[in-house]
C-alpha cells in the first residue's frame, strides 16, 4: 500500500508531468484562464489517463507482450479513440463546457502526457494497482497545475501589470516560476 501512496504522491508532486517534465503543455497554457474550466479540464483528463493506463496494461500484459513493436501506434490508437469518447460525451452532457474547452479537448488526443503516461507506465513495469496510482497520481498533478496556473491568471486580472509583461509574457513568467517552485520537490526523491 505505502508503494501505491509513493507512487501516487511523486507522479502528483515530484515528478508532476507538466511542471516538472513539462508534458501536456498545450492545455497548461490554453485552458487556464479560468479555474472553473481548468478543473473541468483536469477532470476530462484524469478520466482519459484512468482510461488509458487501463488500456496500456490490458494492452501490455495480454495482446502485445510479444510484438512490442506495436506498442506505440497501439497507444496512439487507444488514446485517440477514447478522446472521442470523451468529447462526445461532454458535448451530449455540458454543450457548454465543451463551448469552454473549445479546441483544446480534441487537443488531449495530441497531449503529450497521455501518451507519456502510456510508455512511462510501461517502462517502468507497473502492474494495474500501480499503474491506477501513477494514472491517478498523474491527472491530479496536471489538474493541480491547471488549477495553480488558472487562479495566478485570475489574480492577476486585479493587479496593475506593466503593458511589456501582460498577454503572453506573463504565462510564461507565471509558468517558470511555477514550474521552478515543483522543482524544489525533486529532492523528495532522494531523502526517501
Amino acid at each position: 500500500m505505502g508503494d501505491l501512496v509513493w507512487i501516487l504522491v511523486s507522479a502528483m508532486v515530484v515528478n508532476n508531468f507538466t511542471l516538472a517534465l513539462f508534458l501536456g503543455l498545450c492545455p497548461f497554457m490554453g485552458v487556464s484562464a479560468r479555474v472553473s474550466t481548468a478543473l473541468r479540464m483536469g477532470a476530462a483528463n484524469i478520466f482519459v489517463l484512468i482510461i488509458t493506463s487501463t488500456c496500456a496494461w490490458f494492452l501490455n500484459s495480454f495482446i502485445l507482450p510479444h510484438a512490442p513493436y506495436l506498442r506505440l501506434i497501439s497507444f496512439i490508437v487507444v488514446i485517440a479513440s477514447l478522446v472521442q469518447m470523451v468529447e462526445m460525451a461532454i458535448k451530449k452532457l455540458s454543450p457548454t463546457l465543451f463551448r469552454q474547452l473549445g479546441i483544446f479537448l480534441p487537443l488531449i488526443t495530441t497531449n503529450c502526457a497521455i501518451l507519456g503516461l502510456a510508455i512511462f507506465q510501461t517502462n517502468r513495469g507497473y502492474g494495474f494497482l500501480e499503474g491506477m496510482a501513477f494514472a491517478i497520481g498523474a491527472g491530479l498533478g496536471l489538474t493541480l497545475a491547471l488549477v495553480l496556473m488558472a487562479s495566478i491568471r485570475e489574480s492577476t486580472e486585479l493587479a496593475d501589470i506593466p503593458d511589456l509583461a501582460k498577454g503572453t509574457a506573463l504565462v510564461l513568467i507565471i509558468a517558470g516560476s511555477l514550474s521552478m517552485a515543483f522543482m524544489g520537490f525533486a529532492g523528495l526523491l532522494s531523502s526517501a
